[in-house]
């Protein structure tokens, strides 16, 4: 998956923005101003930081030791760094970022949560 490619799957997702907070090489993807995508496009090797349920962040780990990681600068607990850099197959880090998408919406209001399902 190309940056250009990851950046237009985060992008993809109902009511997300891309922000730079931090500083201009940093983009963070949000969903009603909560982050769910963390990433620098133009790093070697390309990572995302993506949160993630605790107990699959600890077996995803394991299965890919090395290109999934504690998330770096993050709460090592709920988010993990993913290494993007055709070692995982594309499809997983779709996924990843749906799940990580997902995780926040479900911690919204309800409010939020059913203006989200309006077309």
């Amino acid at each position: 998956m190309s940056p250009e490619q990851l950046r237009a799957f985060c992008l993809s997702f109902n009511a997300t923005v891309e922000e730079f907070p931090f500083n201009p090489d940093t983009s963070v993807f949000k969903v009603l101003g909560k982050l769910f995508a963390l990433t620098r496009l133009d790093a070697t090797p390309l990572t995302v930081n993506l949160k993630c349920d605790p107990e699959d962040a600890l077996r995803l780990r394991e299965e890919h030791a090395g290109l999934i990681i504690p998330g770096y600068h993050m709460n090592k607990r709920h988010w993990n760094t993913v290494t993007v850099d055709g070692q995982l197959p594309d499809q997983l880090i779709r996924e990843l970022v749906e799940d990580s998408y997902d995780l926040v919406v479900a911690g919204l209001p309800r409010a939020e949560r059913l203006r989200l399902d309006r077309p």
